[in-house]
């Protein structure tokens, strides 16, 4: 009698690869116009207002945009073409910005591509836990980060190549190629994932009998029990969120940084060097950090991470010399690594299948609404009270934040694994 049991899906390690390959292409083509986008703003005429107000309102439209996609991933039956679309669109405007005259019009692109961003975030993660077991979501999302930072590394070494032959513009027409093979791996390489991994039994990829009868009456229980608690989220998940909206007050655009440094005295034309120092440490830290979370508390793993922030920022607070900034810069990608990989995987262990999606719809939504009011932020502290306060203040808020999560083990009555 042939064993019925199980099978893993074929289409689950080609699609954790094949977000990691497309993550690595798409940070590609974004990193290599990010790190020079200050420098670019001051040639037409802009400063660290205009900036905080382009960061704020381009990840203001993002924030509605995940919140919009979190519920839509709950609900649609293929998510591929979302995630598709959304790598399209933003790959399409960025080689824009070579023709762009004045900063408004900078503001129009960052829009957009925040727009497209935020659309493909939440149906991408939830397409990858259902790729793996939850055992192995840390490693899953480690492995897709890796691959994203290191496309951040060869972002900021193909500008500096471009910057010393052809100049700013030359960077934004450039990053055109690995964006459109982003989008050419998403279309051909991705595979959709079933709803919910219990709804349908497979072997060999090839649907049982018994699935097929049951196939039908369990998406409608499914579909029932999510819309009798659509109202209901677990109270891990709010501690949780609590601690990371707390921090991301504090968490302003990485263009401040790049600010900061310049201001210290680190010359304009080694700003994407700052983004390749700490996406080396980002690269090789994302792994081995998602992994390690699914060994120990992903709690305690991110409060790490928060904490490392809060010593870097206090460092460019006071910026004692331009080697402690390169420094600080290398440090910086262990608080990347720490984090943004693990505490999606904890947003997704505090909930249950069939609201994935829209748990990780409000954590982006909310974090990014933060992050709009962090930029916002600095960049008024910057303007009435000098380069150091607002670095303190992301540091102070860093280090409550750790505390928080923590303690969020405490009052929690949810699944929260950490």
């Amino acid at each position: 009698m042939p064993d019925r049991s199980p099978q893993p899906e074929p289409s689950a390690a080609r699609n954790v690869y094949a977000f990691g390959i497309t993550s690595f292409l798409n940070d590609t083509a974004t990193e290599m116009a990010y790190w020079v986008l200050p420098a670019f703003l001051g040639s037409l005429g802009a400063g660290p207002a205009q900036l905080g107000l382009i960061e704020g309102v381009a990840e203001s439209v993002a924030s509605f945009a995940k919140l919009f996609s979190g519920y839509l991933t709950d609900h649609i039956r293929r998510r591929k073409p979302v995630v598709v679309t959304g790598y399209f669109v933003a790959n399409a405007v960025k080689p824009l910005l070579a023709i762009v005259t004045a900063w408004p019009q900078i503001l129009l692109i960052r829009f957009t591509d925040r727009l497209a961003k935020g659309v493909r975030g939440a149906p991408r993660d939830v397409m990858v836990a259902e790729s793996v077991p939850k055992n192995r979501l840390g490693s899953a999302y480690g492995l897709i980060q890796s691959m994203d930072s290191a496309g951040a590394i060869a972002g900021p070494l193909t500008a500096l190549v471009l910057l010393s032959r052809f100049g700013i513009r030359s960077v934004f027409w450039a990053a055109a190629i690995p964006g459109a093979l982003c989008v050419l791996v998403a279309l051909v390489g991705i595979r959709e994932t079933k709803r919910s991994r219990g709804e349908e039994s497979t072997t060999n990829g090839v649907e049982s009998s018994d699935a097929r009868k049951n196939k039908t009456s369990a998406s409608l229980a499914a579909r029932q029990k999510s819309e009798g608690q659509n109202t209901k989220l677990p109270t891990s998940f709010y501690f949780v969120l609590n601690a990371v909206t707390l921090f991301s007050l504090g968490n302003s655009s990485d263009m401040f940084l790049v600010l900061r440094a310049q201001n210290v005295g680190i010359r304009v034309a080694l700003a994407p060097l700052l983004g390749l120092v700490f996406n080396i440490t980002y690269t090789l830290a994302s792994w081995p950090a998602g992994w390690f979370s699914d060994h120990v508390p992903r709690r305690l793993v991110a409060s790490v991470g928060y904490v490392i922030f809060a010593a870097v920022y206090f460092i460019f607070g006071r910026a004692p010399s331009t080697l402690t900034i390169w420094i600080a810069m290398a440090v910086y990608g262990f608080y990347y690594a720490l984090t943004q990989p693990v505490l999606k995987a904890l947003v997704v262990d505090t909930v249950e299948e069939y609201v994935r999606g829209r748990a990780l719809g409000i954590y982006f939504f909310v974090t990014s609404v933060a992050t709009l009011a962090a930029s916002l932020i600095t960049g008024e502290l910057w303007k009435h009270y000098g380069a150091s306060i607002p670095f303190y203040f992301s540091a102070a808020l860093a280090l409550v934040a750790a505390v928080l999560l923590q303690a969020a083990r405490r009052g929690s009555n949810g699944p929260l694994k950490g």
